[in-house]
């Protein structure tokens, strides 16, 4: 059985253990039949600590990670993504693994990393909105801006506009964007996380969401093909977007940009790395922000929490930042649990004294 498996699954273990896994643990004998046959480069591992992908550095193995190479993404992930939805395969989809808790037992299944499918797209905005054929790439193909490189190619001339792969950290985006004298994205600078995730999750920060600036969104949709999605305003709200409710994964956004100078656009870019820095989001792992915000509310959700005397407040090795009350940080040791039950202590506290329902912005998953 071993020999019938994909040359890049027998590398991904020793062959011993990779027969252990198959058979001796439910499903793996379907994550086999899922892989047969395709093609692919790079990297894939069976039981990979979910800990070393997440800002929080917490969270059990991952069934299976894998992690497409960006010349065989669109090829190899619209296939597999059918047969795994066939045969009742889970597939979460990594990003930048800034908002998520997984849990301690891990998570069943496939886990997809994007983290390859980096870089800014030549040509987008060119042509119109709608279903693309299947099979067919990205303006571009995949070899033409690879992981962290620039290409000019990607503004649609005079009009200001820039596409990112979804993989894309959504600094490193502010910062490409910013060398070409756009701005637009600078408020994502020092933002932990991808393109794709903040899409998904509409980010936002410093008064100003990714709905803002979005044009147009990339997708392998329900069906698996490839079809673009234009903004809508009426699909977004506050740390919500369409795709949340949708079984896609995000290829691309393509956002309008207006012309700035570099310079202005870099102050203000240190300005929201050095506010950070001074709010402590990177002294300890976290997910930033906790809990949203919410107008309704008359104040800040950390000012809440401070009010109500819960910074400091623990469970494990999770706490409230002592500096701040929106801040849920491992101080080194926490587990996943100790996360979760920190998280719900904090609403139920804040329900018990306020008749508030904080709504957690932390992803949970596996749980």
């Amino acid at each position: 059985m071993i020999e019938a498996l994909p040359a890049f699954v027998q590398a991904a273990l020793p062959k011993p253990r990779l027969w252990g896994i198959l058979s001796t643990m439910t499903g793996k004998a379907a994550l086999r039949e899922a892989l047969e046959g395709l093609e692919f480069s790079g990297a894939c591992r069976f039981d990979e600590p979910m800990a070393a992908h997440t800002t929080f550095k917490v969270g059990g193995p991952a069934e299976l990670w894998i992690q497409p190479d960006a010349a065989c993404f669109l090829s190899f992930t619209p296939s597999l993504l059918r047969r795994a939805k066939a045969l009742g395969i889970p597939v979460f989809i990594l990003g930048g693994g800034a908002n998520i808790v997984a849990a301690d037992r891990g998570i069943a299944g496939i886990v997809l990393d994007t983290g390859k499918w980096a870089g800014m797209l030549p040509g987008r905005g060119t042509e119109a909105a709608g279903t693309v054929g299947p099979g067919r790439e990205l303006p571009g193909g995949p070899e033409a801006a690879g992981p962290g490189t620039v290409e000019l190619g990607a503004m649609a001339a005079g009009r200001g506009l820039a596409a990112f792969r979804s993989g894309t950290p959504a600094d490193q985006a502010a910062c490409l964007t910013a060398s070409l004298g756009l701005g637009g994205l600078e408020f994502l600078a020092g933002m932990p996380g991808s393109i794709g995730g903040s899409v998904w999750m509409n980010a936002r920060c410093y008064e100003k969401s990714v709905s803002a600036v979005l044009e147009e969104t990339e997708i392998l949709d329900e069906d698996r093909e490839v079809r673009r999605v234009p903004f809508r305003a009426a699909d977004f709200g506050y740390k919500k977007s369409p795709f949340q409710n949708r079984d896609v994964l995000i290829l691309s956004a393509l956002f309008h940009l207006e012309s700035r100078p570099e310079a202005e656009l870099r102050a203000v870019m240190d300005a929201h790395r050095e506010d950070r820095e001074a709010k402590g989001h990177y002294r300890f792992p976290s997910a930033g922000s906790a809990f949203k915000n919410n107008r309704a509310f008359g104040k800040p959700t950390g000012k809440i929490i401070d009010e109500l005397g819960l910074r400091g407040l623990s469970r494990g090795g999770a706490s409230i930042a002592p500096w701040h009350g929106n801040l849920l940080i491992n101080t080194g040791c926490a587990t996943a649990a100790d996360i979760r039950a920190l998280t719900d202590e904090v609403r139920e506290k804040t329900f018990a004294a306020l008749g508030i329902n904080l709504e957690c912005e932390i992803l949970f998953v596996g749980f």
